[in-house]
């Protein structure tokens, strides 16, 4: 039993890793596509900032999927996903306000 129970927590585990460092690489894309003059205009530090915790918030989710654990890796991934979520839920937002934005208005907000 358990067995079956570390073998479930490893599958659950990594699958979670998986998630996070997408989430952690979509972070880190976006903010190497966007010019650097742009998080100034729109007053989110630099890109050099935001580039650096976002890459190394990638690098800890990648350390996470090496070896998945309930210890410290587990504690540093989930700092590194926090950084990834604040800069696609406030940083991406306002730069897309910048660049005109891809989502279309409707009478009622974004549709």
């Amino acid at each position: 039993m358990n067995a079956l129970l570390y073998i479930a927590t490893l599958v659950i585990l990594t699958a979670l890793g998986l998630v996070a460092w997408g989430l952690q690489l979509w972070a880190l894309v976006d903010c190497l596509r966007t010019p650097a003059a742009n998080f100034e205009r729109v007053s989110k530090r630099t890109k050099g900032f935001w580039g650096g915790l976002t890459g190394v918030s990638a690098l800890f989710g990648l350390f996470f999927l090496l070896g998945p654990s309930l210890g410290f890796l587990m504690l540093v991934n989930l700092a590194g996903v926090t950084v990834a979520s604040v800069y696609l839920a406030d940083v991406r937002p306002a730069l897309a306000q910048l660049r005109g934005g891809s989502r279309k208005q409707g009478p009622y907000g974004p549709w």
